[in-house]
């Protein structure tokens, strides 16, 4: 039996007068690739958005392993919110890595600024420790998985460049690599293909790919409708901030019940 990790539910998000979420509810099981395709404005990226912690619902909950980390109406730290980002890991449409930074420090700069804190919250509990020793270790740790991830998207002989020296899809693959850095317990991506020329594209898909063989639990959303048939187990299709439909990619792209996805899909696939 599938174990459930995130529950969503009733998220509502509003930007002025303009209700851009109306009610989203979904459950997203472990090691399973959820995508989320529609037009341009129907709420995907922000639904993303208020995932990552980056917009806070005005309405709704989010549950992850059970947990709910999220409650309208409960005022949330700057702590809470750092720590509940940490469930999930996004993957931006621009990349948005450091321009001053190599492709591996890229990588180690995130995790080991957060596992420095938490060593130097731990040595001021117990003297005893040395945080000079214990920081070199953990230092060596977290290059070694930095140096394994980057090899894991193909950029092994690119570790000591830096952005400006890659193409558009080796930078996304560098951000690929920063979001696993982090160990999310789901991966997001954010039109991962869309700020890439075509023949880029191919090389960022087969990544995603490979991370879905080895059973990694992402949403993706996509306008790459062939991929989102070939990589999604689940598909929801969204419009004007509801989720319209959602099935099996059979479903959704050989047999979709609502004439809005019906529309979306003869203009999307070609």
């Amino acid at each position: 039996m599938s174990e459930t990790i995130l529950e969503v539910k009733n998220i509502r998000k509003s930007f002025g007068r303009v209700e851009v979420l109306k009610g989203i509810d979904f459950s997203l099981n472990r090691g399973e690739v959820l995508v989320i395709i529609g037009s341009s404005g129907s709420g995907k990226t922000t639904l993303l958005r208020c995932l990552n912690f980056l917009e806070e619902p005005n309405e709704g909950e989010i549950a992850v392993d059970g947990k709910t980390i999220y409650h309208a109406g409960n005022k949330m730290t700057e702590d809470e919110i750092r720590l509940n980002r940490l469930h999930f890991g996004l993957v931006f449409q621009s990349f948005n890595l450091f321009p001053q930074h190599t492709v591996l420090r890229n990588v180690t700069l995130a995790p080991e600024l957060l596992a420095l804190d938490e060593l130097k919250a731990a040595c001021k509990k117990d003297r005893t420790r040395s945080f000079k020793e214990e920081k070199k270790k953990i230092c060596a740790e977290i290059e070694e998985n930095a140096r394994e991830l980057i090899r894991t998207v193909g950029l092994a002989d690119k570790m000591g460049n830096y952005p400006c020296q890659l193409s558009g899809g080796q930078c996304q693959r560098v951000a690929i690599a920063r979001a696993l850095a982090m160990s999310p317990d789901i991966l997001c991506f954010d039109e991962p293909t869309s700020a890439l020329d075509p023949e880029l594209t191919g090389e960022v898909l087969r990544v995603i790919r490979e991370l879905k063989n080895s059973d990694r639990t992402m949403i993706v959303v996509t306008h790459e409708m062939e991929f989102a048939r070939g990589v999604g187990d689940r598909i929801i299709y969204m419009a004007d901030g509801v989720i319209e439909e959602q099935g099996t990619p059979e479903e959704v792209f050989d047999h979709p019940k609502s004439p809005k996805t019906q529309a979306f899909l003869s203009k999307a696939i070609k």
